[in-house]
């Protein structure tokens, strides 16, 4: 199988500076994601998309290729990660490289490894899915929030059939940004992968965390450190 691994990583980030080549522990964050890339064995090519020329050394030094750059327009804050993905899968097509299946690999996940990448690649094949999207067990019930109106009132703000033991409610769990995995052809033909055929790969809580800001950064630290 001719598989693609696609680390986004542009340059533009507001919340946290540079966060996609900031050290975690000695180590730049993108290179985590590519890291757990090659160490999975599963990849012919492992690319990072990016616009910037300093990100694009580094992420070479890191064992990742860069043969070509974002587009601007793929660089702004509006563009989807699926915009991201069609740009790099047109690009590698220009190249004369197709590929059976693309992973995009979030380079904020740091704590996600090369043995959840496999399990995710064998669920993707063990259920003749189109798509395996990485989720986690919310770490508070969606039943126990709500709105509030302007002057704060908790009137009505649970539901009584709600407001019970949380051992006793029912699990709900969130896509936590660290998967994505697709076959081409049907990602090409769809680009919705919340459909049929599309399963979930569950990670834990700790494995989950998603690195937006430097409360996130020193949480990641703290778990690397063990």
């Amino acid at each position: 199988m001719n598989n693609l691994a696609i680390i986004p990583a542009r340059s533009g980030s507001k919340g946290l500076k540079d966060k996609n080549i900031k050290l975690l522990n000695g180590k730049p964050l993108m290179a985590y994601s590519i890291d757990a890339a090659k160490k999975s064995g599963i990849y012919s090519h492992i690319l990072v998309s990016t616009d910037s020329e300093k990100y694009k050394i580094i992420a070479e030094k890191c064992g990742a290729e860069v043969p070509f750059y974002r587009s601007e327009e793929n660089s702004s804050d509006i563009a989807s990660s699926w915009d991201v993905v069609s740009e790099v899968l047109k690009n590698y097509k220009q190249l004369g490289v197709e590929f059976d299946t693309f992973t995009l690999l979030q380079p904020t996940s740091p704590l996600r490894d090369d043995q959840d990448i496999k399990k995710a690649y064998h669920l993707l094949y063990e259920k003749k899915a189109i798509g395996v999207v990485s989720v986690c067990e919310m770490e508070h019930s969606p039943l126990w929030s709500n709105v509030l109106p302007e002057d704060g009132s908790l009137e009505g703000f649970l539901d009584f059939s709600s407001n019970k033991q949380r051992q006793k409610l029912q699990k709900f769990y969130r896509v936590n940004g660290a998967i994505y995995m697709a076959k081409v052809k049907e990602f090409l033909e769809n680009q919705n992968l919340y459909r049929s055929k599309c399963y979930a790969y569950k990670m834990t809580t700790e494995k989950s965390i998603d690195i937006d800001t430097a409360l996130d950064f020193k949480i990641a630290e703290i778990i690397l450190r063990g």
